[in-house]
C-alpha cells in the first residue's frame, strides 16, 4: 500500500497546496494522505489551511488529519472559558508571541495591535472563528496506524503499549522519544520538532522541516517501511541516518570547574 504524509504546516497554505499537487501527480487524486498536525499558528493563513482540509474531506478525499499540540492549544482557547494547555511552561499561553496564536487569529480577521484583556480577544475570536473549524479541531484523532507504520504528531513514550499512550505524550513528547535508539512496535512517523529537512533515524521519521519558520514543507511517500521524500524532482530515497552518540558532560563539580577554567579554544 502506498501512503503519503505531510509534516507540520503551521498556516502555510501555499506550501500545502504545492505538496498536495505533487502528491496528485505521484499517486492520483485518491491517494491516501496523513497530515501530522499543527495546521495553525506562526504562518500567515491558518484559516485557509483548515478550510482546505475541511473542503477536501467533504469532497471524499482520502485524507487523515491528526491532532497537533498547536491545534489543541487553539481548540482550548476557543472553549466557553479559554484554557491554557497545561503542557506549556509557566508564563506562556497560546497568545504568546513564541507560540503563534496571534497569527492564527489574524487569519480570522482578529487583529491585535495593542495589549488587550484576554476576555476581549476571546470574545472577538468566538465571533470570527466558524463552528465548522472548531468541529474539525475536536474531531482530530491523536494517531493513525497503518500496518507497520504509526503516524503521530510528536512521538510516543518508549516501552508503553500504544493503547496506553496518553494524548499529552503523543502531541508533546520530545527528548524521551527522540533520544530512544531501539525499535518501537511500529516505524513512527512524526513531526513537532523542527529539523533542517526530513530525517530517518531508523526507528522514527521526522517530517517537521520548519515550515512554521518559513522553511520548506516536507512530504513523504511510504510503501511499507520504504520511504521517499516527494520533491519537485519526484521521489528521492530517505535513508536511515547513523546515530551520533550523545556527549556526556564530565561528572560532578570537578568536571564543571574543569570546563569553567579551561583555556579558551583558538579560533
Amino acid at each position: 500500500m502506498t501512503i503519503y504524509a505531510i509534516g507540520d504546516i503551521h498556516g502555510q497554505l501555499g506550501m500545502l497546496e504545492t505538496a498536495l499537487a505533487r502528491i496528485e501527480v505521484d499517486g492520483g487524486s485518491d491517494a491516501p494522505v496523513v497530515f501530522l498536525g499543527d495546521y495553525t499558528d506562526r504562518g500567515p493563513d491558518s484559516r485557509g489551511v483548515i478550510d482546505l482540509l475541511i473542503k477536501g474531506m467533504a469532497e471524499g478525499r482520502n485524507w487523515i488529519p491528526i491532532l497537533g499540540n498547536h491545534d489543541r492549544m487553539f481548540s482550548m482557547f476557543m472553549e466557553d472559558f479559554p484554557r491554557t494547555d497545561p503542557q506549556l511552561a509557566v508564563g506562556l499561553s497560546w497568545l504568546h508571541k513564541r507560540i503563534g496564536g496571534l497569527q492564527t487569529l489574524a487569519s480570522y480577521g482578529v487583529e491585535i495591535s495593542e495589549p488587550l484583556l484576554t476576555h476581549i480577544v476571546h470574545g472577538q475570536a468566538r465571533e470570527n472563528v466558524p463552528q465548522s473549524h472548531l468541529d474539525f479541531l475536536a474531531s482530530l484523532p491523536s494517531h493513525h496506524e497503518v500496518d507497520e507504520l504509526l503516524f503521530v504528531h510528536a512521538g510516543i513514550r518508549p516501552g508503553i503499549a500504544l493503547a496506553d499512550q496518553t494524548e499529552d505524550d503523543k502531541i508533546w513528547i520530545r527528548q524521551e522519544f527522540l533520544q530512544y535508539p531501539a525499535p518501537h512496535s511500529h516505524l513512527v512517523v512524526h513531526g513537532h520538532t523542527p529539523e533542517k529537512q526530513a530525517v530517518h533515524m531508523g526507528n522514527r521519521i521526522n517530517l517537521d522541516s520548519g515550515a512554521g519558520y518559513g522553511q520548506p514543507l516536507s512530504t513523504a511517500v511510504f510503501e511499507g517501511t520504504t520511504v521517499w521524500n516527494l520533491t519537485v524532482m519526484g521521489r528521492k530515497p530517505l535513508v536511515p541516518q547513523p546515530r551520533v552518540p550523545q556527549k556526556r558532560p564530565a561528572p560532578g563539580i570537578g568536571g564543571r570547574l574543569k570546563r569553567f577554567f579551561a583555556p579558551p579554544r583558538s579560533k
